[in-house]
C-alpha cells in the first residue's frame, strides 16, 4: 500500500510537513500580532508542533482541531510532555463543519491542507474560517503554489505523493480568498520541504541526516527518491497568505 507523502516523511522523522518549513511559518505567524490575549484556532494541527510553538512563545491559548485520530492522539501527547494543557487542548474535528460558534476567534491557522481538496471544498472551509473570525480577524494559511499552470504537474504531483491535490497559482490563491470576502496580502517562495538545507533548518543537522539515512533505506527509497526529484525541479512554491475578515464598518471598501 502506498503512502501518503506527509505521513512517509514523518515516519522517516520529519517534524515540519509545511512546503515552505520553518522560515515560512515563522514569517506568517508574525503577521498575526499575536498577544496573550489572542484566541487562536489551528485546523489540521497534526501533532501540535505549531500549537507549541504559539503557547510558547507568546502564551495564548490555542484549539486544535485535526480529522486524524492518531495526530489528534500524537498532538495531546506532546502538550502533555510539555505541561501545557493549561494553554493548549486538541480534538478531533472537521474543517467543514467547525464546532464553534460564529466570531469566536482572533486567529485562524491552517498549513498545508486546502492543496488536498478540490476548489469548491477549499470555498467550503474558507466559508468555515470565516464564520468564527472575529471582525478584524486574521486567516493565517501556508499551501503549495504552482509558478505556472500546468495541469501534468498536477497529476505527476499527485501520484508522487500518493494523494489528490488541487494546488493553485498565487494569483488563483489570491483570488479564492477575496471570493469569500477576505482583504488579502501573501508571499512565495521556494519550497524547502525536501530541500537538504531546508532539511537541517527545520529538523536540525542530526534530525536531517535521520530523515535522509531513513529515506534511503530499500523499502523508503523510490518515494523518497520520487518525492526528491520533483520538488528539486523548481517548479513549486510554497505560498504564506494573510486573510483578513473586514471590519463591520469596512465591508463595503472593496
Amino acid at each position: 500500500m502506498k503512502e501518503v507523502g506527509h505521513t512517509f516523511l514523518a515516519r522517516l522523522g520529519k517534524t515540519r510537513l509545511r512546503p515552505g518549513g520553518k522560515q515560512a511559518t515563522d514569517w506568517l505567524l508574525a503577521q498575526g500580532n499575536i498577544t496573550q490575549q489572542t484566541k487562536v484556532l489551528e485546523v489540521a494541527c497534526n501533532r501540535g508542533t505549531t500549537m507549541l510553538e504559539l503557547a510558547r512563545k507568546y502564551d495564548c491559548q490555542v484549539i486544535g482541531i485535526d480529522l486524524d485520530a492518531k495526530v489528534v492522539a500524537k498532538a495531546k501527547e506532546n502538550i502533555k510532555r510539555y505541561g501545557l494543557e493549561e494553554k493548549l487542548s486538541v480534538q478531533r474535528g472537521n474543517a467543514f463543519k467547525l464546532p464553534f460558534a460564529a466570531e469566536t476567534f482572533d486567529i485562524v491557522i491552517n498549513e498545508a491542507m486546502l492543496t488536498m481538496f478540490p476548489d469548491v471544498s477549499k470555498q467550503k472551509a474558507l466559508a468555515e474560517y470565516y464564520r468564527v473570525l472575529k471582525p478584524g480577524g486574521k486567516l493565517l494559511t501556508h499551501d503549495v503554489s504552482l509558478i505556472k499552470e500546468d495541469l501534468e504537474l498536477v497529476a505527476k504531483l499527485g501520484q508522487t505523493i500518493n494523494v489528490h491535490v488541487t494546488p493553485l497559482t498565487r494569483r488563483k490563491w489570491e483570488e479564492l480568498f477575496k471570493q469569500q470576502g477576505f482583504l488579502v496580502t501573501s508571499q512565495v517562495g521556494p519550497m524547502s520541504l525536501m530541500d537538504p538545507r531546508g532539511m537541517i533548518r527545520d529538523e536540525g543537522v542530526l534530525g536531517a541526516l535521520k530523515i535522509i539515512r531513513n529515506g534511503l533505506k530499500r523499502e523508503n527509497r523510490p518515494q523518497f527518491q520520487a518525492m526528491y526529484r520533483l520538488f528539486k525541479e523548481n517548479s513549486f512554491n510554497y505560498i504564506t497568505v494573510v486573510s483578513t475578515k473586514p471590519e463591520e464598518n469596512d465591508q463595503w471598501n472593496f
